[in-house]
């Protein structure tokens, strides 16, 4: 049985999440999809999950992460803003400093287990 780890980074605004793996994971699939409704697909999350989300998100930043343009004859949609961008590259970068840092301690903890 293969072993992983992962890190599970939150940022919290008060008592709210406001970016963590779930939030980071959305915003991925919309740059992928271009839509919230193909991103909630993506993730296998209904769209009003994945709108809520979204909706917290933006309400915890400065600026936006997604903008979104409503539907009709040319068709909708949603991107990353510049800030978006920012928060995955952040978040990743983070994910991979953590998991460089903590190489030995998770190599001995990974050895703890049954093979």
């Amino acid at each position: 049985m293969p072993v992983s780890v992962k890190f599970r980074l939150r940022v919290y605004r008060d008592d709210t999440i406001a970016i963590g793996p779930g939030k980071v994971a959305l915003l991925e699939a919309i740059h992928a999809a271009g839509s919230i409704s193909g991103a909630a697909r993506r993730l296998g999350m209904s769209y009003r999950r994945a709108w809520l989300l979204l909706d917290e998100l933006n309400g915890a930043l400065a600026q936006p992460a997604v903008v979104t343009a409503a539907g009709g004859a040319h068709g909708g949609g949603a991107r990353l803003t510049e800030v978006g961008v920012q928060i995955i590259a952040a978040y990743r970068g983070a994910e991979a400093h953590a998991a460089q840092a903590a190489a030995k301690e998770l190599a001995l903890l990974q050895g703890l287990l049954k093979p």
